[in-house]
């Protein structure tokens, strides 16, 4: 049956709420997600479907009268990344989208919503790494891991959100009489909240705050670095690849979610990607990305837009100018940043009209709060008979976090890294049922599982990269994050 995505009139307070606030308010209900969207944020729940894939197994949830998802079908026993991909889209078949009558907004109107994965997306170019098969300095972590065995995929199909319009967020859903009683429930989540601004319910809402158990420690040693950078050179130099994005993670012990951080990690990165998902209870996925990887717009036009080239901002006005002059003057950061544009126009000719691939802008600079990054911007449009969920999953993982060619760069990646790289480096974001979207690369991004906090960083390692620069920028992508969620 089509459906309308209409309104809804539901009370939320006028005064303006916070994400962090709403999703507290929101937190019965399953499949929350929050993604930043510009100046316009939207929170998914309760959605008509969801299909996940963890190591263990491939599942199937509906939405029952409840507006809660059912118990999972499981329908395979690990499953492959295949498997994942062939469900996600009959799925979306079978939910008729292409009738949907969705209302006139920019960004999210009705839709998937989710993430992939790094690790889903090797797997798919059939690039597997266990977490059993490799050494950290921490086996606790390894071990951990294993045991709970957290998605690597999950995605939604969501015709209930809230969207933070120009008169405060509202509440739209599908116009059916089934609902009704849905919206009734998620109205009276509002009920007792306090009417004074900012302010949660002390008793219903509040959740635990995230205390850290223990600090923030690098999985690999400077020494462990310094050998895997070596080798990577090792491989550079015979010719296996002419970039390798090599990262490392950072791990601590926590209580409580990552949810109670997700304001603080965005006032203070102002990320225009950011994202946040609630798999369970015992795995988040919180991402201050800065990176777009796909963009797609109405007229079949497809945009993706890689950072590769890294300088640290500084406090001085005079001295946060100069780096910013010598990223853009930087010809190792322009060289590295063109293999991955090169490789991105590849990966996008392989289903855009012939011809229609382009660079528009090479080699600009943008200004985040703690880095400038050295970005570019490739266009294409799709070809008849291709589809832009076609084109997100077979594009992933995203060329500026793995390195090229490609395939190569992601086996040197699984044989040295010291460990999954779980969602980082994977994807988030939304494809409406009208074949717009976006979705950003998982960079600058936190994952839990249970009481560990994980977070990496790395960067592009050519030819021309300097060991001790190289791992002083890990430091300068995420030494901020670490410090707000120590502090």
């Amino acid at each position: 049956m089509p459906i309308a995505i209409v309104k809804q009139n539901l009370a939320i307070p006028h005064h303006a709420e916070s994400s962090q606030s709403l999703l507290m308010i929101l937190q019965q209900w399953d499949g929350l997600i929050w993604l930043a969207d510009d100046a316009q944020p939207v929170i998914g729940l309760c959605p008509r479907w969801q299909v996940s894939q963890s190591a263990h197994a491939l599942e199937l949830c509906y939405r029952d009268d409840a507006g809660q998802l059912s118990a999972p079908i499981r329908l395979t026993d690990g499953g492959t990344q295949h498997d994942f991909a062939a469900r996600v889209q009959q799925c979306w078949l079978d939910s008729d989208v292409d009738a949907w009558q969705l209302p006139m907004l920019a960004g999210f109107r009705g839709g998937l919503m989710g993430f992939l994965g790094y690790d889903w997306a090797a797997a798919r170019h059939g690039i597997d790494k266990h977490p059993n098969n490799i050494t950290t300095q921490n086996t606790t972590i390894q071990n951990t891991a294993d045991h709970r065995a957290p998605c690597n995929a999950w995605l939604g199909c969501y015709d209930i959100f809230l969207r933070q319009d120009s008169d405060g967020w509202q509440l739209y859903g599908a116009d059916c009489p089934s609902l009704q009683p849905v919206y009734a429930q998620i109205a009276a989540c509002f009920s007792d909240h306090t009417q004074h601004a900012g302010v949660l319910s002390q008793s219903q809402h509040a959740l635990p705050d995230l205390h850290m158990i223990d600090s923030f420690a690098p999985r690999w040693s400077l020494q462990q670095y310094q050998r895997a950078f070596a080798q990577v050179q090792d491989y550079l130099r015979a010719g296996d690849c002419y970039q390798v994005n090599l990262t490392q993670a950072f791990d601590a012990t926590v209580s409580g979610r990552l949810l109670n951080r997700l304001d603080q990690l965005q006032q203070l990165t102002r990320a225009p990607f950011a994202g946040y998902l609630a798999i369970n209870p015992e795995h988040e996925v919180l991402s201050c990305s800065p990176e777009l990887f796909l963009s797609f717009l109405a007229n079949g036009e497809v945009v993706t837009r890689p950072i590769k080239g890294t300088q640290p901002r500084h406090a001085d006005p005079v001295q946060d100018a100069a780096r910013k002059q010598q990223l853009a003057l930087s010809e190792k950061d322009q060289a590295e940043n063109l293999m991955i544009v090169d490789l991105l126009r590849n990966d996008l000719a392989r289903q855009a009209q012939i011809g229609s691939v382009r660079v528009p802008k090479l080699f600009e600079i943008e200004s985040f709060a703690q880095v400038h990054h050295l970005v570019s911007e490739i266009r294409a449009t799709l070809a008849a008979g291709q589809s832009p969920l076609d084109l997100l999953l077979d594009a992933l993982p995203g060329g500026s976090i793995t390195g090229a060619p490609k395939i190569r760069a992601m086996q040197i990646i699984a044989e040295l890294e010291a460990g999954q790289r779980g969602a980082y480096c994977g994807s988030m974001g939304y494809l409406n049922a009208d074949g717009t979207g976006r979705f950003n690369i998982l960079i600058r991004t936190l994952e839990r599982v249970g009481t560990q906090v994980s977070v990496w960083a790395g960067g592009g390692i050519t030819i021309a990269s300097e060991v001790d620069q190289e791992y002083q920028e890990c430091w300068d992508k995420v030494g901020a994050i670490l410090r707000c969620l120590e502090g």
